[in-house]
């Protein structure tokens, strides 16, 4: 698989919440390689901030050669793309990272936050019967989406919609069951999955969140550690934006 550095153009964008946009770019080669779980990484037109930001491929349109990204608002750098209008452009490289593993069991697929956009992709081409459990801090989005490729349960922070919790206290006060998880959210909801899946002898795989820099394991900006160890230390550090930043849970620490 290659890596390609290109000039996308903005097909669409819209605002899901409201700090959550949703954007179609048009990137050429880059959505023919593109699988779930993927990301790339989108470059400021301000010379001043030089380091790209990662985000998460929400879906992919291979007939239109165009991706789908949802994002939050974090910074200047997501401001700006977030002012981006039909048309405009945008410097990308991707498809970069490591997706997720399309085993054909019954699967939960699991989102916080914004973690929940990586996985409807997953969600279009997992052909197994699916469970999306969407966390979230109040404000919906993509619920409606999901709907169309699973059985979806949401959980919310101050119990305006669905359960009132996290994503675990979902799954448990539906009584919920799966044979594997896919998960992408924030540390301490995969941390508690992680767990949730050890006592409960399930197989999951979880996409870490992290800060990155160069987003193509040069830099060593992004280092989780592993459970793997080598003949020269106790620990061997894993790139997320490399390795990962999909994982098996057993693989690293977190």
């Amino acid at each position: 698989m290659s890596v390609s550095k290109i000039k996308a153009t903005v097909f669409s964008q819209e605002q899901l919440a409201s700090d959550v946009f949703s954007m179609w770019l048009e990137v050429g080669s880059i959505a023919s390689e593109a699988k779930p779980g993927q990301f790339i990484s989108v470059y400021s037109n301000d010379d001043s901030k030089l380091l790209p930001r990662p985000i998460s491929i929400c879906e992919i349109d291979k007939e239109d050669s165009a991706l789908h990204l949802v994002y939050r608002i974090a910074g200047a750098g997501t401001e700006e793309f977030s002012q981006k209008q039909t048309g405009d452009h945008l410097s990308v490289m991707g498809p970069l990272g490591n997706g997720f593993p399309l085993k054909s069991k019954k699967a939960f697929l699991i989102g916080g936050g914004i973690g929940i956009p990586p996985m409807l992709e997953t969600a279009k081409q997992l052909n197994a019967q699916k469970t999306a459990v969407l966390g979230y801090r109040d404000e919906l989005f993509l619920n409606e989406e999901f709907a169309k490729y699973a059985d979806v349960y949401v959980a919310t922070e101050d119990g305006s919609s669905g359960t009132k919790g996290n994503v675990l206290n979902a799954i448990q006060e539906k009584a919920l069951e799966a044979d594997m998880i896919f998960a992408c959210g924030p540390t301490p909801m995969l941390r508690a999955l992680k767990e949730y899946a050890a006592a409960n002898h399930i197989t999951c795989w979880i996409s870490m969140e992290e800060r990155m820099a160069c987003g193509i394991g040069a830099c060593l900006a992004c280092v989780c550690k592993s459970k793997e160890k080598d003949a020269h230390s106790n620990v061997n550090n894993k790139r997320i934006c490399k390795d990962g930043p999909v994982f098996l849970s057993t693989e690293v620490e977190i």
